[in-house]
């Protein structure tokens, strides 16, 4: 898992031209423009710029990026016959979105949650534009709701790694400096049921970087973590564990400590001769290699092949690893995860007793 001059699994991927991706976004100065009767100052247009930066904060990141993709399938898939994207069309939208649930030729047909993951995409867009595109319009409604109904099928979880799990994995880290890192995001992403987005996020100290979603604090019981998610600010407490083989707060320490880092970044790459840390902030798909790698090399699921033992791991693997190993009430593992609901936490309990609650006699049957 070393990583060397050559591109490795894990290693964080090249970022793309900025100024490429906010015109693949709509961000550009057409979507935010002053009105044309409004005589511009540089007052106003500094105005502008800042409401500009605004509207590209709105989403994630990575939400922007799956959206751009979407739009581009989609300006691709109109041109190709003959008709413009702009002003939206329900009546074409909805031979679209037929045509990615039953394509003709060789393309992949796109599940159901694929394709309403589109429609979000191009709404997007559209109303970056400041056109709107309605759902609810029949054209787009009626097939859509057929396509639920003949291609809908149970969402297919992600394997869950287990403690014990957790633990082999562990033993398959090198004990160099890329070591000491990848298993502090393997243990802090596990005990606090983070995302992978939300690991990498992370910084030092609040207001470190303008692209951070949370810092850290190392205290004496434990680490607490500030996160900015979907529903605004929320803690996460981590506390020490029984061994500092296993335990996160000393693992992130260690880290911190041997990689000199105080400010920015937590999680960051290391120089290629592996003695030094940089300030370059880890893509969360690192995160994700991360796991399928280690959860290879300890051999979890020998029963399947390579293959699909990487496809069946993922930064979510964590997150369901926590909430399936924690021998706690369930509304401790429901906060540290973040959900709103009990019902979205058991969705990540693999192992947890389905029929604990026996309403059937409880009814006198």
């Amino acid at each position: 898992m070393a990583e060397t001059h050559q591109k490795s699994p894990i290693d964080p991927p090249e970022r793309s031209n900025p100024n490429e991706q906010d015109e693949d976004l709509g961000c550009d100065g057409d979507a935010l423009a002053l009105p044309s009767h409004i005589a511009r100052s540089g007052a106003l247009d500094r105005l502008a710029e800042t409401a500009r930066n605004y509207a590209r904060a709105a989403a994630s990141e990575n939400t922007l990026k799956a959206y751009a993709k979407d739009w581009a399938h989609f300006a691709r898939w109109c041109r190709m016959r003959g008709a413009d994207p702009l002003p939206p069309s329900p009546q074409l939208i909805g031979l679209y979105i037929a045509d990615l649930a039953a394509p003709v030729g060789q393309a992949p047909a796109l599940s159901v949650t694929s394709i309403e993951r589109r429609l979000s995409g191009l709404a997007w867009k559209f109303a970056q534009r400041g056109q709107r595109m309605d759902r609810k319009d029949r054209h787009i409604a009626t097939v859509l709701a057929g396509i639920r109904r003949k291609h809908g099928r149970p969402p297919r979880q992600k394997e869950a790694i287990l403690s014990e799990d957790l633990r082999d994995m562990l033993a398959t880290l090198p004990h160099d400096l890329r070591g000491l890192r990848d298993r502090a995001i393997l243990l802090i992403g596990f005990a606090g049921g983070l995302r992978r987005s939300e690991i990498v996020s992370l910084d030092h100290g609040k207001d470190d970087t303008p692209d951070s979603c949370g810092w850290v604090e190392v205290l004496e019981g434990g680490v607490l973590i500030t996160l900015r998610g979907k529903t605004g600010w929320r803690e996460v407490e981590i506390s020490r564990g029984s061994a500092d083989e296993t335990c996160p707060v000393h693992a992130l320490t260690q880290w911190l400590h041997y990689a000199r880092i105080d400010f920015g970044p937590i999680f960051v790459a290391v120089s290629r001769n592996g003695l030094k840390a940089t300030s370059e902030r880890l893509s969360d798909k690192h995160v994700a290699r991360l796991i399928k790698i280690c959860a290879c090399e300890a051999g979890l699921r020998p029963d399947l092949p390579e293959a699909e033992r990487l496809r069946l791991f993922s930064g979510h693997s964590l997150r369901a690893g926590l909430a399936s190993s924690a021998e706690a009430e369930e509304r401790y593992v429901q906060k540290q995860l973040g959900h709103a609901s009990a019902e979205m936490t058991r969705r990540y309990q693999r192992r947890r007793d389905r029929f604990r609650v026996n309403l059937t006699k409880a009814a006198g049957l």
